[in-house]
């Protein structure tokens, strides 16, 4: 009897726990985000949609690194975006278990030079987990 009840108990753990991991999935799959997460363009002075990135969403508590979510012009997931300032690289500081967002398949990485912007003024380099193709990035317009 024992044995049956621990049973049930890691049944009903394993739904609560794996039904809010996909809700949460969900929840980022889709703009906006929730949680701590903001419009970047709220925050800073940078429109609400870029060219080639999309709409981007922090949570300001993890700047300037990240996570950014990136979305497309239909609210879709596209990336996951990091901005690592060249000052830390050269100064050899780690970035240890960077936030990604939940549930995509990541199906290429970017990583380029970028000289500062609203938000993040220093020079600094992206780092994109990409969850779309190269042609549908190269769409995002």
């Amino acid at each position: 009897m024992r044995r049956l009840s621990l049973i049930i108990m890691l049944l009903v753990f394993s739904f609560l726990a794996f039904g809010e991991i996909s809700h949460y999935a969900l929840a980022q799959e889709t703009a906006p985000p929730g949680g701590k997460y903001k419009k970047v363009s709220s925050l800073v002075k940078l429109p609400d949609f870029l060219p080639g990135l999309g709409t981007l969403y922090v949570d300001q508590a993890t700047l300037p690194a990240g996570p950014f979510l990136a979305y497309d012009h239909e609210g879709g997931l596209v990336s996951t975006v990091y901005m690592i300032p060249l000052k830390d690289i050269n100064d050899h500081k780690a970035f240890n278990d960077l936030a990604v967002a939940q549930g995509p398949k990541v199906d290429h990485v970017d990583l380029y030079y970028n000289a500062g912007h609203p938000g993040v003024d220093e020079p600094h380099y992206h780092i994109i987990l990409w969850y779309i193709s190269p042609e549908k990035v190269a769409a995002l317009k």
